[in-house]
């Protein structure tokens, strides 16, 4: 039970590489690996600090402050934090969750083993649409392959991330309401087992019969 709310015992939280995939049109492979405190301090910090991560996650600080931060975020078992990687360079951060101990559970018809997910791009040099592209359906591909018992994933960007908001859409998640927390007013983003798995979402279309993947012209860079 985490603050009067009961939800099924969590697994203990994984160590290392958690995903590894081959993005063809980046020619690279793209991976997850669990947050080391001594290694992604620092990197952490800067991308905090950085204005394009900053405008939306408002957590700006010195390295004391994110070291507290992450600090906390590593004693919560039901937070698995998660820096991604391109051939083994970070590029990002990945919080994930589970769904009914956080705040976003009472937003929604929660489910047991719904999960969550926070990102933000720390390397301007991985954003834009070929990066997004691989991301987006692999962390959701992550989550579902981690517990089979994960019927849905949530995600709650801000209303006004509107290239989140569409590349979320073009990944399969619908935009199931508008609502709001105390700190920012949000969209409810909604991903199904049965959808990501039916349209095969990890794999993006190629553009036609014969040819190679690549990623989807729609998403937004």
């Amino acid at each position: 039970m985490v603050s009067g709310t009961r939800h099924p015992r969590r697994p203990p939280r994984p160590r290392g590489t958690v995903y590894q995939r081959h993005i063809a049109w980046l020619d690279a492979t793209l991976s997850f690996r669990v947050l080391d405190l001594a290694l992604d301090l620092e990197r952490f910090n800067r991308w905090m600090n950085d204005p394009v991560v900053a405008h939306f996650w408002e957590e700006q600080g010195d390295l004391q402050q994110h070291r507290e931060r992450l600090e906390s975020t590593l004693q919560n078992p039901s937070v698995v934090p998660l820096i991604g990687c391109i051939d083994g360079e970070p590029f990002g951060y990945f919080e994930t969750y589970w769904a009914k101990e956080d705040r976003i559970g009472a937003y929604y018809d929660v489910g047991d083993f719904d999960r969550g997910w926070h990102v933000l791009i720390g390397e301007a040099a991985f954003r834009g649409r070929p990066y997004v592209a691989a991301w987006l359906p692999s962390i959701s591909h992550y989550l579902f392959l981690d517990d089979c018992r994960t019927q849905r994933l949530v995600i709650e960007p801000r209303v006004d991330n509107t290239k989140m908001l569409r590349n979320l859409a073009q990944c399969g998640y619908a935009h199931v309401k508008a609502f709001d927390f105390p700190h920012k007013r949000a969209m409810l983003g909604m991903q199904l087992r049965e959808h990501f798995y039916n349209e095969r979402s990890w794999i993006p279309l190629p553009s036609h019969p014969g040819s190679a993947p690549r990623p989807d012209p729609r998403f937004t860079p």
